[in-house]
């Protein structure tokens, strides 16, 4: 698997309760692929405000800190809507894979969003892969890319 980000950079990881099982898989997943992460929590079951952990992780992304960030909630609509309050951050919402493809290949997105409810963690294992690997392809995409930021 090719990786498209900056490989000298860890990989961000956050999620609120219900992602909590998912984080822990895909950040031992990663480690074991000789990937480093930056895990900013939650730790536990405990219910937590996902917006703490959307934010921690969109702003290590959009300093530039991590490669890209990974966050997962129960429906992954709270972490998305948080994360792109930030204006350096695409995060996408991603339910099975032909979206994760696509939120790389034409929204160049930068955090993958998902729904630690609604997937099994085979297919959000998935998603990341192939978010990681897959290129931005530019050209009239990044037009529309350039169009979303408000000023």
């Amino acid at each position: 698997m090719p990786f498209v980000f900056d490989s000298t950079k860890p990989i961000a990881i956050g999620s609120d309760h219900a992602g909590i099982e998912y984080k822990a898989l895909l950040v031992k997943w990663l480690t074991e692929k000789g990937m480093p992460v930056k895990d900013f929590g939650t730790y536990t079951a405990d219910s937590v405000d996902y917006p703490d952990y959307a934010h921690a992780v969109s702003t290590a992304v959009e300093k530039q800190e991590v490669a890209f960030g990974i966050l997962l909630c129960g429906s992954a609509n709270g972490v998305a809507m948080t994360a792109n309050k930030h204006a350096g951050i695409r995060a996408g919402l991603c339910w099975q894979n032909d979206v994760a493809l696509l939120v790389r290949q034409h929204n160049n997105a930068n955090i993958i969003c998902i729904p630690a409810r609604f997937v099994s963690y085979f297919v959000a294992q998935q998603m990341v892969e192939t978010f990681m690997s897959t290129a931005f392809e530019g050209g009239r995409h990044a037009t529309r890319v350039n169009k979303m930021t408000c000023s």
